[in-house]
């Protein structure tokens, strides 16, 4: 008998990870999550238990996924997320039994379109989302390289980058950053400050690893660097990431973005990382996957968004 029931708050945090740890383990650039992974996602401001399913085959808990629903979003637009089975129960209907779930739970809270997500090496999904009638709308790139060489690739030489500071002022600046350098970007919505408070304040997080870049003492872009010590210790591969990065527009295409990046991976190479990950839009209109090629990034694997209306 399949059962598929609510995540409880409280009581089933072990099992959702459980499974997570499991219908995720043969992925490349997996890391178990632990409890304390699950306390900082459940302080996250925009966690919400509601959409959170876990299926059950007789009395065993084999698969979940979250339909979840940014409030933060104008548009009603909602998310399926974290689908996952484990391994040996595969090819029993279960992912589809989940996803029904879950796109009947977004309904119920009057979304009108559902998005979701998977990579291009992963056959079951894929078949899920199409035979559901999911559209591919997007493709996204994980880029990486070797750390063995920062190269010269035509820095601004006019730009100053200076470190962020453990302060509220440099938070909120990296907010109107953030902001402003990626509203044309697909999926954006502005973010909250306290959605940065709560992103800065991870034990992972540190804040000399991101920067600012100035234009005559004014700010005009940043970058951020993230390393996963859960990661570098699981797996044993020094592998850091440039978490995000942008320039306003008006001073793009003058080797800004090239100085910010670059700073980034000399502060990576510093803490030891022997190679660097990033994700980039294929259709990204600042056309940064060009940028990345020029400092020596390659494609590592392909990322695929899937779009349906549901109402």
């Amino acid at each position: 008998m399949l059962k598929i029931r609510e995540f409880v708050k409280g009581e089933d945090e072990e099992v959702w990870l459980s499974i997570r740890n499991e219908a995720f383990k043969e992925y490349d650039d997996f890391r178990p999550s632990t409890m304390e992974d699950m306390e900082i996602w459940e302080k996250d401001p925009g966690f919400d238990p509601v959409g959170m399913f876990i299926a059950e085959l007789n009395g065993k808990a084999v698969g979940r996924v979250q339909a979840y629903v940014d409030k933060q979003r104008e548009e009603k637009k909602g998310f399926v997320q974290g689908l996952g089975v484990v391994p040996k129960f595969r090819r029993r209907g279960i992912g589809r039994e989940l996803m029904d779930k879950a796109i009947e739970s977004l309904r119920k809270r009057e979304m009108e379109t559902a998005e979701c997500w998977t990579r291009d090496d992963k056959p079951i999904c894929k078949h899920i989302f199409e035979s559901m009638g999911f559209k591919l709308i997007r493709i996204f790139s994980t880029m990486g390289r070797e750390l063995d060489t920062i190269p010269s690739a035509g820095e601004n030489e006019g730009v100053q980058i200076r470190v962020m500071k453990e302060s509220m002022e440099d938070i909120e600046l990296l907010r109107w950053l953030n902001d402003e350098t990626f509203s044309e970007h697909f999926d954006f919505r502005p973010s909250t400050i306290e959605e940065w408070k709560h992103w800065c304040s991870h034990p992972d997080f540190d804040h000399k690893g991101w920067f600012f870049a100035l234009l005559e003492g004014k700010p005009v872009g940043h970058v951020g660097t993230w390393i996963d010590s859960k990661f570098v210790k699981y797996k044993g591969i020094k592998r850091g990431w440039v978490d995000t990065i942008g320039v306003l527009k008006p001073h793009r295409r003058k080797g800004i973005g090239t100085s910010l990046i670059l700073r980034g991976m000399e502060y990576l190479k510093s803490r030891g990382m022997t190679e660097v990950e990033l994700g980039v839009d294929d259709s990204n209109p600042t056309e940064a996957i060009k940028l990345y090629e020029k400092v020596g990034f390659k494609v590592v694997r392909k990322d695929l968004t899937y779009l349906k209306k549901i109402v």
